[in-house]
């Protein structure tokens, strides 16, 4: 479904995993992008590819999402055609460390708090004045099933994720009177990501924790929220809870091997 006028879109945390095919699902479809990360070389892959292949306009922001002033110097970088977003998907997001509360890492801590949330709170700040101004505009944030279902040893990462649910509620309130709407997509296990092998520094046996079953895949997600981005303009689907098959909550995982057929 291409879109019937050009329409931007911005994606955080476009470099890999869901962010990365997000953007995928998107220029494929003929929207505009703007895609932020922290990996510059990995960005202007990515934009050639896109430019290439669908014939889409992409620009690059190379930032820290942690990092507030960072945020505010690639958005003033911006010329004032590219601030009018129409759609914000807030991806950027990571889990650090899996230990129980009274060993946890403080370091460890910050970095989701810090990526998770402020993050979050940064480039929303900047972004939804303009939507204000125009009166329209969409915004993804994207949560976890971490944020209502907790499970062992993921204590600050499930907090940070139920924060996003307050925050996307909140928002919302906030933003309908001015035509905006706001959505939240809360993903189970995905496999396709980095998320596995960031919150255990790079161990990748460790990481290996998708053998035994077939979790969502990256464009699974990817999928659905161009799903919830394309309802009509009066249509706000406000949550979708999305699980593979073998899943059934964060504690509850069929674990007897990967069933592809399903």
């Amino acid at each position: 479904m291409k879109p019937s006028i050009k329409k931007l879109v911005l994606i955080t945390g476009a470099t890999s995993g869901i962010g990365a095919a997000t953007a995928k699902v998107f220029a494929k479809s003929g929207y505009d992008l703007i895609i932020t990360g922290r990996r510059k070389e990995k960005l202007e892959e990515t934009k050639q590819k896109f430019i290439k292949k669908y014939g889409v306009e992409v620009l690059t922001l190379c930032f820290d999402i942690r990092d507030q002033n960072a945020v505010k110097k690639a958005w003033k970088s911006l010329k004032p055609e590219w601030r009018n977003i129409d759609i914000l998907i807030n991806n950027a997001g990571l889990a650090k460390g899996f230990a129980p509360i009274h060993e946890g890492s403080l370091d460890q801590w910050e970095t989701m708090i810090d990526t998770n949330i402020k993050g979050l709170l940064y480039i929303s700040r900047l972004v939804t004045p303009d939507m204000v101004k125009n009166q329209k505009g969409h915004i993804i944030n994207i949560c976890s099933t971490a944020g209502f279902d907790m499970y062992p040893n993921g204590n600050v990462y499930s907090a940070t994720k139920a924060a996003v649910d307050a925050l996307t509620r909140s928002m919302r309130l906030d933003l309908y009177k001015h035509g905006i709407r706001v959505s939240q997509i809360s993903p189970g296990h995905v496999e396709e990501t980095e998320f596995a092998l960031v919150r255990f520094d790079g161990d990748t046996k460790k990481a290996s924790i998708y053998e035994d079953f077939t979790p969502l895949r990256s464009k699974d997600v990817a999928e659905t929220i161009f799903f919830v981005v394309t309802r009509p303009k009066h249509v706000n689907i406000q949550h979708v809870l999305l699980m593979s098959t073998q899943q059934a909550g964060s504690n509850f995982i069929d674990r007897s091997g990967r069933k592809e057929s399903l």
